[in-house]
């Protein structure tokens, strides 16, 4: 191996850890966890089940996939493409799901080929090819962290709105139209649509969870629960409002507190995991021939690739260390 050659094999890797500690590392201001999520989908899906009717997004699903033609449908229905629509629709874009994964898939075939011809590296051509196929799926997941984000910003002063319309003499139905009208962003759409459902005459329960299920969001699901629960058991429901505005933003508060807590380490996280390829380009422009048994020796290129997956397993570890559940 030449030893020009030696430096793009050490920058795959760079780009493979990179790209991981971009994806896994960052922790969100007002987002949750993994975990957290999950344990959401499964209330929700609990919540579902008590209902004698389907949920809305599996009607919506069905009228969704008749308006494609035969060749769309067959690529929509394929397995995970359900899944993957529902996470475009959070995001805020409108591609088809089969549309993303061919973007992926072609961007990862062009990347791959174009480092092969210049490197004649199967693992250079190989890690390039997998970033690239990752990235339009790390684009609509970053999209749909921040459109959560924003939406959970923007909701206490949404209840805030609600509250004053139902102290105000306002039906419930009619305060969503006003939180539509009075704010901007994914909260206003969204709030607009569930209004739409409840005009062309769903119940709120299905309205509700319908919201529940386009943003998955903890503090959306305490508004819902708060609502339904109301609806069954009745009670001051401006006054429950007015609670859970309080606890949202208090939650908010902490989770901002934590992040500025947690600043020194995510900034150690970046410098431990930047600094050894920091130096390798040092020593390259400075005196590349120390570099030499490293590139060109098969126990160097061994050195290289155990190097990467420690990097990559301490790239996890720090974001395990750096996850706070709040």
């Amino acid at each position: 191996m030449d030893i020009e050659l030696g430096p793009l094999l050490f920058l795959g890797m760079v780009a493979l850890a990179v790209f991981l500690l971009t994806f896994g590392i960052t922790v969100p201001v007002f987002g949750e966890s993994r975990s957290t999520r999950k344990r959401l989908q499964e209330r929700l899906q609990e919540i579902q089940k008590q209902s004698d009717k389907p949920p809305i997004s599996n009607l919506l699903r069905e009228k969704y996939l008749k308006r494609l033609n035969g060749v769309e449908r067959t690529l929509e229905e394929l397995p995970g493409m359900e899944w993957l629509a529902r996470v475009i629709e959070q995001s805020g874009h409108t591609i088809l799901a089969y549309k993303l994964v061919a973007i992926a898939v072609f961007s990862g075939l062009f990347a791959a080929l174009f480092a092969w011809i210049f490197t004649k590296l199967l693992l250079v051509s190989a890690v390039a090819g997998l970033v690239c196929f990752l990235l339009p799926f790390l684009k609509i997941r970053m999209d749909r962290q921040k459109r959560l984000d924003q939406f959970d910003e923007q909701l206490p002063e949404a209840i805030d709105i609600i509250k004053r319309a139902l102290q105000a003499g306002h039906p419930f139905s009619e305060s969503l139209h006003l939180v539509a009208d009075g704010l901007e962003g994914p909260i206003s759409k969204e709030f607009a649509i569930t209004f739409a459902d409840l005009n062309y005459g769903n119940d709120l329960r299905r309205a509700m969870l319908g919201l529940l299920e386009r943003v998955p969001s903890i503090t959306l699901m305490a508004f819902v629960t708060s609502v339904l629960v109301q609806r069954e058991t009745g009670g001051n429901l401006s006054e429950i409002l007015e609670n859970i505005g309080k606890v949202i933003r208090g939650r908010f508060r902490f989770q901002r507190k934590v992040k500025t807590l947690s600043a020194e380490g995510r900034l150690s996280a970046w410098i431990l995991t930047l600094v050894p390829f920091a130096l390798f380009i040092i020593i390259h422009l400075t005196e590349p021939d120390y570099l030499t048994a490293l590139v060109e020796v098969p126990v160097g290129r061994y050195m290289i690739v155990i190097a990467g997956v420690m990097m990559t397993l301490g790239i996890f570890w720090i974001r395990r260390l750096l996850r706070i559940e709040v």
